[in-house]
């Protein structure tokens, strides 16, 4: 009985490109939601019928399309009904803020954002990690060190905030 080396090759083949369809397929759907899902919250939006969350949710997307200045203008439109939302809610607005203008390097106003956050939530560990990260960009290494600190105080398994914090701490103590 002989071996067909031939047969074997030609069905690995057609395995991997069955799974690399699959993969295909499965991207191509998730774009198209997420693209409905953009196309209805603009429409949402122009109608000025948009509540606070429809703006965080397109900020969020447009976020993910690295379209921040746009991304910035629906996360102040939601803060302008602050009095209406959950301090839980009105943080993931500021934090989602801070990350926008951390992208466009304009460090103070995503510092100013992430402390709102983290005053109205102390115990959000991403905001306090995306303040450390701020502060750095800053080479604010006392604040950013505090920042991770606050991190690892509201969650002392985080990872980020261990790797950061023990960085700096390198930095801070001078050599002998």
């Amino acid at each position: 009985m002989e071996f067909n080396f031939a047969s074997v090759y030609i069905g690995i083949l057609l395995v991997l490109l069955s799974i690399v369809a699959v993969l295909v397929i499965k991207q191509v759907f998730k774009t198209r939601r997420i693209e409905t899902t953009l196309a209805k919250l603009e429409r949402q939006v122009a109608s000025g019928q948009a509540t606070p969350l429809e703006h965080y949710e397109l900020g969020s997307l447009y976020l993910d399309k690295k379209i921040f200045t746009q991304a910035i203008a629906q996360f102040q439109q939601a803060l302008k009904a602050k009095d209406d939302l959950e301090p839980g809610n009105l943080a993931l607005i500021y934090n989602a803020l801070g990350y926008a203008y951390i992208a466009q390097e304009q460090y103070d106003l995503a510092i100013r954002n992430y402390k709102e956050a983290t005053k109205l939530e102390p115990d959000y560990v991403t905001a306090w990690n995306n303040l450390g990260f701020a502060y750095e960009k800053k080479q604010l290494t006392a604040q950013a060190l505090d920042a991770y600190d606050s991190a690892l105080k509201a969650d002392p398994t985080n990872d980020v905030a261990k790797r950061r914090a023990a960085s700096l701490r390198r930095r801070l103590v001078p050599s002998s």
